[in-house]
């Protein structure tokens, strides 16, 4: 527990640091705030903006963040420095996630609020958004482990990262992008988000596809996660 709160304070600090991480958790839950309060166009859905930026959120900041912060360290040795500290992998990878993930949630909170969910629907909301930050933070470290440096990750994680991210707002005008992107984790999160209002007998905000679909996706990372950490590990 030591080495795991030593992380978590550290990784606390540098994010604060890190002007270029520290952007991506302010700018999806702005720009919601934004956009719910100055357009308003007749027949648009209800929470729009918070359902759409709320998906390039998780799609977005928790993905690249966690990529960054592993390869960077990897590529200044000071990764290195940690795990010949006896700081464990697991310890090190919890701490920074952490981290992450709970700012992720703050902003997730500042997009729910901003679209107007409230009671039951602001709870689910954020519970989604939780597993959805988690999914992204693990695929986030499997890129950051399978890159040398900063600049190999960067290279991996911007067209994932435009992909996951952008999907389900392609999706909603095309139908043959639709029937991709219900295959991923972030097109089935929006729609969960869009059904959220939904009266409980008649509730489609979850149902079985997105469950296993997602599921899928969350043994897929693992999966990928145990090959690149056997092959390069974190140093």
């Amino acid at each position: 527990m030591s080495h795991y709160g030593a992380i978590l304070w550290k990784q606390w600090k540098d994010i604060f640091r890190n002007k270029t991480i520290l952007i991506q958790f302010v700018m999806f839950p702005v720009l919601t705030v934004i956009m719910e309060n100055a357009v308003k166009l007749e027949g648009m859905p209800e929470h729009f903006f918070a359902c759409l930026f709320g998906v390039m959120y998780l799609g977005m900041a928790p993905f690249t963040s966690v990529a960054a912060v592993i390869s960077e360290e990897k590529e200044k040795r000071t990764l290195r420095a940690l795990l010949m500290a006896n700081v464990k992998p697991a310890e090190y990878l919890c701490g920074i996630t952490t981290v992450i993930w709970i700012i992720c949630l703050l902003g997730s909170v500042v997009i729910a609020v901003a679209g107007d969910f409230e009671g039951a629907a602001l709870g689910r909301f954020i519970g989604i958004m939780a597993v959805g930050v988690t999914l992204s933070c693990l695929m986030g470290a499997v890129v950051g482990t399978m890159s040398r440096n900063q600049m190999e990750a960067t290279s991996v994680t911007v067209p994932v990262m435009m992909v996951f991210s952008f999907l389900p707002m392609l999706a909603m005008f095309n139908e043959g992008i639709e029937k991709i992107a219900k295959f991923t984790y972030t097109g089935q999160i929006h729609r969960m988000l869009g059904n959220l209002n939904a009266e409980p007998a008649t509730a489609e905000w979850i149902s079985a596809e997105p469950v296993l679909v997602i599921a899928g996706n969350m043994i897929l990372a693992v999966v990928l996660f145990a090959v690149f950490y056997r092959r390069t590990g974190l140093e």
